[in-house]
């Protein structure tokens, strides 16, 4: 098994997005990560899907991680034009696995280039935009401009216990968004709407993941949302569910084996 862990950049319109790679010559996965995350957030799928032959290529989000900062666009529609950039860049098709922020792009791109994406995993997915209410607009205000609140926000997050190395992974997300231009990123990825790439989801016709957290804090309900996606792509060629009791917004992270156990089975069954 061939691994490539040193960081590389592939050159986009306005900037480049960095990305890495780990395994061998297996089907190719792209995995990105959300809003205010860096791509090391794939750390404990990463050895998993390499073991069981696929090729794994991790990318950052526009001015988040390794990605340049000062892009003009930071739509989701824009950052899935990325990702198929990426997979024609290492040589396609692929399946795609977002979190958070990240399936609105997985969705785009399944959309826009149905004969390059062979599956999407959905992880923790907003189908609508969240609406605040004027306090927590001015909270999130707030938050959005310190790498330290954002960190401990970031922590709130999670509702099972923390991984061993949590400690270690945010103290080094906090060194990443006190960069210049990161935070300025952070605040136009929260500040754009999903709705033009979530209105694709009934041109989607490959299989589908939907994993939740049963606690995820970001939804009021939910289960209910997991539920309500699985109605949603009508043209897939499946959709699955895995609810993940008591996690909250990183069930990647929180309940990795769970989570890794439903990817792999459901990557099985996807064409390469």
């Amino acid at each position: 098994m061939t691994v490539t862990s040193t960081t590389q950049f592939l050159d986009r319109p306005g900037g480049r997005i960095a990305y890495d790679v780990t395994g061998g010559d297996g089907p190719l996965v792209v995995c990105v990560p959300g809003m205010g995350d860096v791509r090391r957030t794939y750390r404990f799928l990463i050895p998993a899907l390499a073991e069981a032959g696929y090729r794994v290529a991790t990318m950052d989000l526009r001015g988040q991680g390794d990605s340049s900062v000062g892009w003009d666009d930071y739509r989701p529609e824009t950052i899935g034009a990325d990702v198929l950039a990426l997979i024609r860049h290492l040589g396609g098709p692929a399946i795609v696995i977002g979190h958070s922020f990240g399936p609105a792009p997985a969705i785009w791109a399944a959309a826009e280039a149905p004969d390059e994406i062979t599956g999407i995993v959905l992880i923790a997915p907003f189908f609508t935009d969240v609406k605040l209410n004027p306090l927590l607009q001015l909270l999130a205000a707030v938050i959005l401009r310190s790498a330290r609140l954002w960190t401990l926000f970031y922590s709130s997050l999670y509702k099972l216990p923390k991984p061993a190395d949590f400690r270690a992974y945010t103290r080094a997300l906090r060194a990443s968004f006190s960069e210049p231009g990161r935070l300025a990123a952070l605040r136009a990825l929260a500040a754009v709407s999903k709705a033009g790439a979530n209105a694709r989801i009934p041109e989607v016709r490959c299989p589908v993941l939907i994993i939740m957290g049963t606690r995820d804090p970001d939804h009021s309900d939910p289960v209910a949302v997991a539920r309500e996606g699985e109605r949603l792509f009508t043209a897939a060629a499946q959709v699955r569910v895995e609810l993940v009791d008591g996690a909250g917004h990183y069930p990647h992270n929180e309940a990795p084996e769970i989570t890794r156990a439903a990817i792999l089975n459901f990557l099985g069954g996807v064409r390469a």
